[in-house]
């Protein structure tokens, strides 16, 4: 079996792994596909209040076998009746979420659910798996933080990211740091030397079991899947490893797996979709499903209250202004035309049963959700789901050939899935709202949509549809560079990737020499610029040109914000274009420092 990479993640497709990072082809059982899982929007009331958790503190000394987690849904505001409810049928309340009328309990009880179902203001219960919860649940061990190795400079463009263009879309804006992307996984390991540089820990939990855990490390990887999607979405561009689809973002962890059997259970996803709206990250990336299901079918009561209850925090979420991103998943099945589910339930012994179109794969089918299948190099790969009217977009996700990216440990690997195919979109979806402040959730699904180029089926009966829109790569694939402007800059561009660390009270250069430019540079000479520095408002930043004049792009203004990561435009037609050309900059307090990590000129 795949294991999954998307939801319970995806499962992911490992074809090769190197730099000793072992991977596997797909996830835990609800990472993305039988391979990686995505989740799905959907609609729920308006936020109330902001989520409130209630753990008792005898909750660890009271667990026995038995114990079993159930989503108990009400309506939304003061859920306080229905919480004393739970207490007084045998039940705890584990964590709850007033702004969305959910709640999660815990109960021993084997009448807990039909008991609560009869409860004045109880709308929907449901089991949220077949097996126990982990004694874990009340007192979590923190994840492993991996001894990180190094790895030689370097960082070829891969042919995934060639494929959807992001190569020349860096030469545009590789992202800004004001964007919070949110990594809803296995874990991340924030020390990475390619993905420390973006990483927002500030933002970064435990969502596994279902509640928040905000410890140090909490958010670090179970697994090997989320740093892999992480990477894909944003390592930084630093001259090390790889580059991501927007290495200018910022990224957050939320872990929504559970050591050990890497599942991602209902509460986990609510928990993870709820702090992402309360977070403000602007996109998420879900390549996973919601286990022990493969398919939730709302004739069955539990089934129907997990639908529930992860549709409403999706569209908290996105009431929030966050865009949900999912993997398709990976057991090559048509979406549009469900018959059969053999994989449930994953978490104890799973059975055959004829389902229907009304079963969802969640979240990816939720609306709202921006649903992904994957491309090999041209065609649709192999392993991917797809479905007319269920698949938004497509982008790689290797087949034959997989997709290189970060692994714990400062490590490199390969894996295939849609759990890898999903984060490229998630980068596209970055960039553009990077290119598009104040933004909203629908607009960049529709942007996403229409950026995208159209792929037509290929002579494949289960291909239905037009070349515009069908069920294997629903809108086409995306063009990173049409999200960042249509077309690549003119002229010529140069670009020194070298680190240049700014200390404090100190001035630093970083040179670009130009030549093969006829006559003098442009007026609207591009300067691109990527710092990296903890307090940009003691900063003064110079182009400086060849004959040493000095033209002054950034002048200590930004306060107390992070990095500059920004395409100036100089009036420099007074100067011959060849030369050597320079980057000054220059710290003017104490106590925060960095460094000049890339810049470019095009002209």
């Amino acid at each position: 079996m795949i294991p999954h990479i998307s939801g319970r993640p995806r499962r992911t497709l490992v074809l090769a792994a190197t730099l000793g990072a072992a991977l596997a082809f797909g996830a835990p059982a609800a990472l993305a596909g039988t391979a990686p899982v995505s989740p799905s929007g959907s609609s729920a009331p308006a936020p109330a209040a902001a989520p409130k958790a209630a753990a008792p503190t005898s909750q660890s000394a009271t667990w026995v076998a038995g114990t079993r987690a159930y989503l108990v849904i009400t309506a939304p505001g003061d859920t306080t009746a229905v919480r004393n409810a739970v207490t007084a049928n045998s039940g705890t309340v584990f964590q709850y979420y007033d702004a969305i009328g959910v709640i999660v309990a815990h109960s021993a009880s084997g009448t807990f659910a039909t008991t609560m179902r009869g409860v004045s203001g109880v709308q929907q219960v449901g089991a949220t798996r077949t097996s126990d919860v982990p004694a874990d649940a009340y007192n979590p061990a923190l994840p492993a933080n991996p001894a990180q190795a190094t790895t030689p400079s370097g960082e070829p463009v891969r042919a995934d990211m060639t494929q959807i263009k992001a190569d020349q879309a860096w030469a545009v804006t590789t992202g800004s740091a004001s964007v919070k992307v949110g990594i809803l996984d296995t874990g991340v390991d924030d020390q990475h030397q390619d993905l420390a540089p973006n990483f927002n820990a500030a933002d970064s939990a435990s969502c596994a079991y279902g509640k928040p855990d905000t410890r140090t490390g909490a958010w670090r990887d179970v697994g090997t899947h989320g740093t892999h999607v992480a990477g894909t979405v944003a390592a930084a561009k630093n001259g090390k490893g790889v580059i991501g689809v927007a290495p200018g973002v910022k990224i957050s962890s939320v872990r929504i797996a559970e050591p050990g059997s890497s599942l991602f259970f209902a509460e986990n996803t609510v928990c993870g979709f709820m702090w992402a709206g309360d977070h403000g990250f602007k996109v998420t990336n879900n390549s996973y499903y919601t286990d022990p299901w493969q398919f939730n079918c709302p004739d069955n009561a539990d089934q129907a209250a997990i639908i529930e209850g992860v549709k409403r925090a999706q569209e908290y979420a996105e009431g929030k202004g966050s865009l949900q991103v999912a993997a398709a998943g990976n057991s090559n099945i048509d979406l549009a035309n469900k018959t059969t589910d053999t994989e449930s339930p994953n978490d104890s012994t799973p059975v055959t049963r004829t389902i229907t179109n009304a079963c969802l794969d969640i979240p990816t089918e939720l609306p709202g959700v921006v649903t992904v299948s994957a491309m090999g190099t041209t065609a649709k790969a192999s392993y991917s789901n797809y479905g007319l009217n269920v698949v938004d977009v497509t982008a790689p996700g290797g087949d034959s050939v997989g997709i290189y990216s970060t692994q714990p440990g400062g490590k490199y690997g390969t894996m295939s899935g849609t759990s890898m195919a999903s984060p490229h979109v998630t980068g596209v979806a970055a960039l553009l709202a990077s290119t598009n402040p104040g933004i909203t959730p629908a607009q960049l699904r529709d942007k996403l949509a229409t950026q995208a180029n159209d792929v037509a089926c290929p002579s494949d009966s289960r291909c239905k549809g037009t070349t515009a829109k069908n069920g294997f790569f629903g809108e086409g694939q995306v063009d990173a560079l049409k999200a960042v402007g249509s077309t690549p800059p003119p002229g010529k561009f140069f670009e020194n990737t070298g680190d240049f660390a700014i200390g404090d009270n100190t001035t630093v250069e970083s040179p670009i020499t130009v030549s093969g430019v006829t006559g003098n540079a442009p007026a609207t000479l591009k300067v691109g610029v990527n710092i990296v520095h903890t307090y940009i408002g003691d900063l003064k930043v110079d182009l400086v040109a060849p004959d040493g004049t000095v033209y002054t792009v950034h002048n200590r203004a930004g306060g107390s914000t992070d990095n500059i990561n920004q395409v100036f435009t100089v009036n420099a037609s007074s100067e011959v274009a060849n030369g050597t050309w320079k980057l000054r900059v220059n710290d003017n307090a104490g106590g925060d420092t960095g460094k000049v990590d890339a810049w470019n000129l095009t002209f």
